[in-house]
């Protein structure tokens, strides 16, 4: 690829910049029917520092993808471009200051947290739906609302956000924030006194354009605590998704949104209650169903519609240990799709569990006593293998017996 001794990076001079010219210094192809195309200078920002490439149009041709390779921007375009030909650029816009305004939030909050923790930013990429943030020590989700409420008071202040290249003398006596040691010239962002920090990504020119800064979540992650977060237009976007959920939920539920917690509690109250009684009355169902059996030492196959994994274990352990089957094998299902509960307190049910699954399409396991699973196959299948297990000649003192419920 053409190398060129400078090329102009017009995102850092003026990141509100759209539209621009350029010259088309080299045009090579690339991977995936792509190409890779070096302007002169370029108002696309390539991926870089946690946040994402720039998209757009150069000459009419998509620009797919923008990356900085040996000190120069590659642009990679759906279409070639005439080497020496002067084009037209002009970037996804929204996109861009999309990015500028989560870029900005990410850096205020980042730089509270340092402030009042002492915590370092050890982690940040920015996706399509979230930011996410890596910090290395622990925080409590109270801590991270009240750092969310400072944050934003900075923004309603709208404060100015500073880029500046300090010299590497003012450079040795600046407090700033970096994940890396840096070399050669440094760029520094400072955000209305809240942080100053190394970046070299594109950035609103008021704390007011960030917007909102909203928290999303947090989880422990690697002896510190990952932070999902959005802001600007990203984030009401998502208050009005959620809002809209809220809504729905809330006429769903006959409560006001400020009353779904406790209306959610309570359905979920009463289903466990009904959950109970409906329990009891398949343990009495059982029981009658078990009763009517007579004993056996034969090995036992019943099918039940409508049982639960559990209410699977309940009945085939009701039926051999009151010992109406030597073995017994549960299954409850339709079609090609089956639960199946095994139980015995004579025979080791984890070998059989394995003989089953091997000739029915299955999986599964357990213990000596119960084993259970799924098996995806007819049901014409189950009681053909389960005859064949029961009539093999180590079993030959055990007769097969298959009853249907």
């Amino acid at each position: 690829m053409e190398k060129t001794a400078i090329m102009e990076k017009l995102y850092y001079e003026d990141p509100y910049q759209k539209k621009f010219t350029a010259q088309v210094l080299s045009c090579e192809p690339g991977k995936k029917g792509r190409y890779q195309v070096i302007l002169d200078q370029t108002a696309f920002y390539p991926e870089g520092g946690g946040q994402p490439y720039d998209i757009g149009m150069l000459g009419g041709v998509k620009v797919l993808e923008v990356h900085e390779k040996g000190g120069h921007v590659v642009h990679e375009t759906e279409a070639p471009l005439t080497v020496g030909g002067t084009v037209a650029g002009e970037i996804d816009w929204q996109r861009r200051y999309d990015h500028m305004q989560n870029h900005s939030g990410e850096h205020l909050f980042s730089g509270l947290l340092h402030r009042h923790y002492g915590y370092d930013n050890v982690g940040f990429h920015m996706g399509e739906d979230e930011i996410t943030v890596d910090f290395n020590g622990p925080l409590t989700m109270e801590q991270v609302e009240a750092l969310e409420r400072e944050a934003n008071e900075v923004v309603y202040a709208n404060g100015p956000i500073r880029i500046t290249y300090p010299t590497s003398e003012e450079l040795e006596k600046l407090e700033y924030r970096s994940k890396k040691e840096l070399t050669g010239q440094v760029r520094i962002v400072e955000v209305c006194g809240a942080d100053v920090c190394a970046c070299c990504g594109t950035h609103v020119k008021q704390a007011g354009e960030i917007g909102l800064i909203k928290i999303l979540g947090m989880i422990n992650y690697k002896g510190g605590v990952r932070i999902s977060m959005l802001c600007g237009r990203k984030a009401m976007l998502d208050y009005e998704r959620k809002q809209k959920t809220t809504t729905a939920i809330s006429i769903l539920l006959s409560a006001k949104p400020d009353r779904l917690t406790e209306s959610v509690e309570k359905l979920k109250n009463d289903s466990q209650a009904k959950d109970a009684v409906i329990n009891q009355l398949y343990q009495r169902l059982f029981q009658t169903l078990v009763q009517t059996r007579p004993d056996s030492e034969e090995w036992l196959f019943v099918k039940e519609d409508n049982l639960s994994p559990v209410q699977l274990r309940q009945y085939c352990t009701m039926l051999y240990e009151q010992k109406k089957g030597k073995v017994v094998l549960v299954c409850s299902g339709e079609n090609e799709e089956w639960k199946y509960a095994l139980g015995s307190a004579e025979a080791d049910m984890r070998e059989l569990s394995r003989r089953l699954n091997a000739a029915l399409n299955g999986r599964g396991g357990g213990s000596n006593l119960m084993a259970q699973g799924t098996f995806h196959v007819a049901e014409s299948e189950i009681e053909k293998a389960w005859e064949e297990i029961a009539e093999a000649p180590c079993r030959s003192t055990v007769q097969k017996h298959r009853v249907e419920t």
